[in-house]
């Protein structure tokens, strides 16, 4: 669960990084500083997926991701996109994770 979602973060901080760059030719620096903090943030929040602060900072940053839409408008389409793998991660990290359980219980490691 932690290395999926933590991918997920990983991977929308190159596409914020290219969200700067579309923004970079008709808009202000506060905006692209506004998004060069949010790329920053979600490599640091990645780091943090061992605790739960992580997926309240993570989720938090997937809003901040469609928000940005508002200055580069294909961010409304990409920031959904990874919110819905963002959901994914964590609904199949813990089907993984309960299947890890259940097989760890069955069959002791020797």
């Amino acid at each position: 669960m932690r290395v999926l979602s933590a991918s997920v973060l990983a991977m929308e901080a190159f596409v914020m990084a290219f969200a700067i760059l579309l923004a970079m030719g008709e808009h202000s620096g506060l905006v692209l500083s506004l998004g060069g903090l949010i790329a920053i943030l979600l490599l640091l929040t990645a780091g943090l997926m061992k605790k739960k602060i992580g997926w309240v900072i993570g989720s938090i940053l997937q809003v901040a991701m469609i928000s940005y839409g508002y200055f580069v408008y294909s961010m409304y389409f990409m920031g959904a996109l990874f919110a819905g793998l963002w959901i994914a991660a964590y609904v199949v990290g813990r089907k993984g994770e309960a299947i890890r359980a259940e097989l760890l219980r069955q069959k002791p490691l020797k």
